[in-house]
């Protein structure tokens, strides 16, 4: 048996289709957990969550920003953007069923062998305790009765610095950010979302989210997705970073959490 962590798929279905086959994937004894971003720029987001919901008894995925944006438009709280790839969803006869299920994937998953995941990483301000604590929080709302509207008031950048006695839309907001976007933090350890690069070109006194010592995840290993331009590369054997930018023509990742071992699709396939 083995579990493989996937990285973001971003709609390419013929990238994940050849990964799964060069691991050997076996749906009998094997599991799969996807970095989040199952969908958006790539050419068949349809197919890679038809694939992916057909595997759901052994497959499942943290929420990535692109996920949530989805979603938000299916509440008719967004406008699809010009290089989104989702449209043929909302027109599938299966397309209901799909998000649905999507709706319900969790902001964290912890994962065998002491790994954690989320789709953008784990801020240094939070505790292992308090991150179940605050996804739980999030996820109740997401996945409930309300969703609708607390998707509307996720989007915005501010507040960008946690508080403990945040309320509201703006708690939701920085949680969602945190663990869906983040990238940089300033000095002063506010988020910066305007830097998308990689980190060497990163602007002075900013550093990388998993740069900054957080003594509460010494125990565990973090697999996160959502930097394209890092390609995987952290300079940390803690964090290991799952997006290889397979949409923008590189390769789609997996990583075996038995053994570490990094394997990659072909290059080019979307």
């Amino acid at each position: 048996m083995a579990d493989y962590a996937i990285g973001d798929v971003q709609g390419c279905r013929a990238a994940l289709e050849d990964l799964l086959e060069k691991i050997r994937f076996d749906p009998s004894q094997d599991r799969l957990w996807f970095a989040g971003d199952l969908v958006a720029r790539g050419p068949d987001s349809l197919g890679t969550l038809r694939l992916i919901y057909s595997l759901r008894d052994v497959a499942n995925s943290v929420l990535g920003n692109h996920d949530l944006h989805l979603l938000a438009v299916r509440h008719g709280h967004s406008r699809l953007k010009n290089k989104d790839g989702t449209g043929p969803i909302f027109s599938a006869d299966d397309g209901d069923t799909l998000l649905d299920w999507l709706q319900q994937r969790p902001l964290l998953l912890e994962l065998p062998e002491q790994h954690l995941m989320t789709h953008a990483g784990i801020p240094p301000w939070w505790s292992v305790k308090q991150l179940r604590k605050l996804c739980l929080e999030a996820e109740l709302l997401l996945h409930g009765p309300d969703a609708a509207t607390h998707l509307a008031g996720m989007y915005g950048n501010d507040p960008a610095l946690w508080r403990d006695d945040l309320m509201g839309d703006a708690r939701l907001r920085v949680i969602i950010n945190a663990l869906t976007r983040m990238r940089l933090i300033l000095p002063d350890g506010r988020l910066d979302f305007s830097h998308k690069e990689s980190l060497e070109t990163a602007p002075a006194g900013m550093r990388a989210w998993f740069q900054i010592k957080n003594t509460g995840l010494e125990d565990y290993t973090v697999l996160f997705g959502h930097w394209a331009a890092l390609l995987g590369r952290t300079h940390n054997q803690q964090f290991i970073g799952l997006d290889s930018g397979c949409v923008w023509g590189n390769h789609l990742t997996a990583y075996c959490l038995q053994d570490g071992q990094l394997t990659h699709s072909r290059q080019g396939l979307r």
